[in-house]
């Protein structure tokens, strides 16, 4: 059929090797911002960031909305 290029096309990547994922500065002022606007508190920014502390209730997911 005319108009239809070949699929699956994938990056030359060797097998085996993952692609170097860049650092990501948490305190860049452009996370900070971001920070901001989306944390209430001292202790959800640091949960947010992945900081949790021992004893930390985990959050409940998949509420039933009725």
């Amino acid at each position: 059929m005319p108009g239809k290029g070949k699929r699956g096309k994938s990056r030359n990547l060797p097998h085996g090797k993952k692609q170097k994922k860049p650092e990501v500065d948490i305190l860049s002022p452009a996370a900070m911002l971001n920070l901001y606007y989306i944390a209430h508190n001292v202790a959800d920014c640091l949960r947010m960031r992945g900081f949790r502390w021992p004893g930390a209730p985990k959050a409940k997911r998949g509420k039933n909305k009725t």
